[in-house]
């Protein structure tokens, strides 16, 4: 297996070309000479698709736009090809496990029960006036919202700005590969999957054990490292294995801190 050196990029701090306060494409471009002294094989950039930064860009709300507040799409082409004349890779974020509120997708869902898009996401009945069941989210409280239009709850890993995609749904498959194919046709090299091991949650939506048996504290076993996920995972790498281009890198929470492995598609 080819190892990468991969210098990693949070782009709002990262380098400000315009003097708004706020690191740009264009800044990363003007430091790619110095990255490339570094001997660096590549960059992997936090995201900078579009959103309402509920959560810092991981609340995506179109998956082929750029946020203006980084630039445009031109910029980002610039960026790919002047790091490819230095031999320096470009790994992309790619958030899988959930979108932002306001995307398309989870407007539609949630405007009927009967929305053709209404099981791309995690929608459950109530049980006696609470929430489906004892999950927890990673930032604290219910990982259910209730949504007054629907009468359903939503399951949101994280913020309640950040609903999960329902990854049971084989239709989930098709359309990430469509994004995947999106940015790799436009010269991306990969992409590093955040909190790929959160996609697939439990058929049966079991309680969570308690941890030491404090309510406060879960063992996340029906909601992390199911099967399914890694499933889902081998079934990207195949596909980009096929497509023969690009690399996943892939981010596990099995607690709070995260652990990066590299699984080449190449």
């Amino acid at each position: 297996m080819e190892a990468w050196d991969i210098y990693h990029i949070y782009p709002r701090s990262f380098m400000d070309s315009n003097g708004d306060g706020i690191g740009d494409i264009q800044g990363i471009i003007g430091k790619l000479d110095y990255l490339a002294d570094l001997g660096i094989d590549g960059i992997w950039l936090s995201p900078i698709m579009l959103s309402p930064n509920a959560d810092f860009g991981y609340d995506v709300s179109d998956y082929r736009s750029i946020d203006p507040v980084y630039g445009t799409i031109d910029d980002f082409t610039s960026l790919i090809d002047k790091a490819h004349a230095l031999g320096i890779r470009v790994i992309s974020d790619m958030i899988l496990n959930h979108t932002s509120v306001k995307h398309p997708w989870f407007q539609e869902s949630s405007s009927s029960k009967l929305n053709a898009k209404r099981h791309w996401y995690i929608w459950r009945d109530g049980y006696q006036g609470s929430p489906p069941n004892n999950w927890k989210a990673a930032v604290g409280g219910s990982a259910w919202k209730f949504d007054q239009n629907t009468g359903q709850y939503y399951y949101h890993s994280f913020f309640t700005e950040q609903p999960d995609l329902n990854w049971r749904n084989p239709m989930l498959l098709k359309i990430f590969i469509d994004e995947l194919k999106f940015w790799l046709d436009i010269g991306v090299d990969g992409f590093r999957l955040d909190v790929i091991n959160l996609i697939a949650k439990d058929k049966k939506f079991r309680d969570n054990p308690y941890l030491l048996g404090i309510p406060l504290f879960q063992k996340h076993v029906f909601t992390r490292n199911r099967h399914k996920s890694y499933k889902i995972v081998k079934e990207l790498r195949t596909r980009l294995t096929n497509m023969k281009t690009g690399c996943l890198l892939a981010r596990f929470i099995p607690c709070p801190l995260g652990i990066l492995k590299l699984l080449p598609a190449i």
